[in-house]
């Protein structure tokens, strides 16, 4: 199907607006009044743009406050309506917007508005222009999708129909099943937009809060599907209010916007894309660093040995278990800037899950490497974090693989490595439990919609944890067994780089061996406050020899239906830093009660550290 984009979705300029939208892919655009009055192009200079640009303005909007007015009223709306047809003559739409009258003066009178739908339609058609009505969420007296229907039924106008918006739809919980009573000639247009599930004024809720289909709580797919079921012929359009939206950059945010529409096509049967390659693990995370010496010795006392040392850069191996941690020394790393630069995915199918990233927008990232280097596809998240398919020795038989056919054998990136003389790692670590990535503030339901539709991940719900200096949002992301976790999450506020920092956390058997042994080596732990552990007693039936062993080691708890958790921090090293983590009887968390603790901690110690 087409596909289109409102450019009140996008920052910027109206001309930068139409260039995003382009080069992500879009077939169309919906031009918002006020865009074009702030344009110094002139209608006609617009739509030679589009057109150059490949692109068909597919609607003009909104015009507001139109229908079961006074008399005299209607007299200058109708007045109105002729100059805004002759500009969308000039500017090549040929589909106006017409929302549900939030007026004071508009009266509870269905027939009267019908009446007036139908006469403005009827100036339209002299224009060649279709006038599409839309039942606001929060209209005076029209605010559902079915009110505005029985309207243009009763209406009876040929260049009538109505417009379908997701958004208000499924706000007001409404069953989107009896949009199949509406004949798809009728439906002259359909808008999407998604958001999560708040308790707020519905008007606020869509001014502020909409965003891309995929990114919020409300089953837009299931909507798409009753659409498509009236034998809709026109483009799914993308008409997104929010505020992260208008702040960042016009071009990713489009291809954002493009991805969401691929990936709700997929669910609706409308697009045929690679089919996901879910990772069944994490291969390594690289650190990139200035300076190897602080993180070489952390990575010593949680019990790491430098096993192997890259043949042609700069990248040394540290593992411990399963668990696997190159450090790049790269030369334009800032000092001080020491940051997780790159995860390792294993899959099953590295090839297939490669081009599926790449229909879904992900940059593919050019890779140096010598002849006898080993190949991985390679492609960059939405927070620059390159990611790396690197394959996993076949555990089925050929043709068998889960997601497709198996492919050709490749070789193992480590075989890229040299092994070095080195100490036995110790055994406390077994692999590594999860990965956080702090996320432009900007980027962050981008990156759930990536890892979602890219990978093939699991999206759990989003959670707010309370920072000193604000509220941070985080939201995981996992496969089917755990093996592969993620947690995403966004800082305070744009700019904040108090909350930028990443880590690793390590999963081990016993975390209160795993932390003695750290410390006796002199690791130094996070300091927790006495507070906590006083309230700790509170919450939970720990004995006090318990207690004493937390406080001791800094060592917070946490209980779900499925288990225990027991997890400490070690300090921050550049923007890194690590997590020992204990998962009892299937918990399936993150701790994210403890994380304000955590998090006040760490600025407290960098207070006093300055790092």
């Amino acid at each position: 199907m087409r596909t289109s984009i409102a450019t009140v979705s996008l920052s910027g300029s109206l001309t930068e607006k139409l260039t995003a939208a382009s080069r992500a892919g879009f077939d169309g655009v919906e031009i918002f009044e006020n865009d074009l009055l702030a344009a110094p192009l002139t209608p006609e200079e617009i739509r030679a743009r589009c057109a150059d640009l490949g692109l068909r303005v597919d609607l003009y909007q909104p015009m507001r406050d139109i229908e079961a007015v006074p008399a005299e009223e209607f007299a200058r709306n109708l007045r109105r309506a002729r100059h805004k047809f002759e500009l969308m003559r000039r500017l090549g739409a040929d589909t106006v917007l017409v929302c549900s009258s939030v007026s004071p003066l508009a009266a509870d009178d269905d027939a009267l508005a019908a009446e007036h739908l139908a006469r403005l339609a009827g100036l339209a058609e002299e224009f060649g222009i279709r006038v599409a009505y839309e039942a606001l969420a929060w209209g005076r007296h029209v605010d559902t999708y079915d009110h505005a229907w029985r309207i243009v039924e009763a209406a009876g106008h040929p260049a009538l129909g109505t417009c379908l918006d997701s958004f208000h739809i499924l706000s007001r919980g409404s069953d989107p099943k009896g949009i199949e009573d509406i004949p798809g000639e009728k439906i002259f247009f359909l808008q999407l937009a998604d958001a999560p599930l708040p308790a707020m004024d519905v008007l606020q809720w869509s001014r502020h809060h909409r965003c891309f289909p995929g990114q919020g709580g409300f089953d837009v797919a299931g909507l798409v599907r009753h659409v498509l079921r009236t034998g809709y012929t026109g483009p799914l359009s993308l008409e997104v209010f929010n505020d992260v939206f208008r702040q960042a950059e016009a071009g990713p945010t489009a291809v954002d916007a493009r991805r969401s529409l691929l990936v709700l096509q997929e669910a609706v049967g409308t697009a045929d894309l690679p089919a996901p390659v879910v990772p069944t693990g994490i291969a390594f995370a690289e650190l990139v660093t200035h300076d190897t010496e602080p993180v070489s010795a952390l990575l010593g006392a949680l019990g790491f040995a430098r096993t192997a040392r890259h043949r042609t850069k700069p990248v040394d191996l540290w593992q411990q278990g399963e668990a696997r941690v190159l450090v790049n020394t790269g030369p334009a790393v800032p000092r001080g800037a020491t940051g997780l630069a790159a995860v390792g995915l294993r899959s099953p199918r590295p090839s297939a899950a490669a081009r599926r990233a790449e229909a879904l927008l992900a940059p593919v990232l050019p890779r140096r490497r010598a002849p006898e280097d080993a190949p991985l596809d390679a492609v960059a998240a939405p927070d620059g974090t390159e990611l790396f398919f690197c394959p996993e020795p076949a555990r089925a038989a050929p043709g068998e693989q889960p997601g497709g056919p198996a492919e050709p054998p490749r070789p193992d990136w480590r075989a890229d490595f040299e092994p070095v003389a080195h100490g036995p790692a110790a055994t406390a670590v077994r692999r590594i439990d999860h990965l956080a990535l702090t996320q432009p503030w900007h980027h962050f339901d981008e990156a759930a919609l990536f890892h979602r539709g890219v990978l093939g991940l699991h999206a759990q719900e989003s959670v707010d944890v309370a920072d000193p200096y604000g509220l941070l949002r985080s939201r995981a992301v996992t496969n089917s067994d755990g093996s592969v976790r993620i947690a995403l999450a966004v800082g305070a506020a744009p700019g904040d780089d108090t909350g930028r920092a990443q880590h690793i956390a390590l999963a081990t058997d016993d975390v209160i061996a795993a932390a003695r042994r750290f410390r006796a080596v002199g690791g130094r732990l996070l300091p927790v406050p006495a507070n906590y552990y006083d309230d700790l007693a509170a919450r939970h039936d720990l004995t006090e020899e318990e207690l004493r062993t937390y406080r001791e080691l800094g060592i917070l708890y946490d209980r779900d239906p499925h288990g225990v958790f027991r997890h400490c921090y070690t300090r921050t090293v550049g923007r890194v830093f690590f997590e020992l983590v204990q998962r009892d009887g299937g918990y399936r968390g993150y701790g994210a009660v403890n994380a304000p603790v955590r998090l006040a901690a760490q600025h407290a110690v960098r207070a006093v550290t300055g790092g």
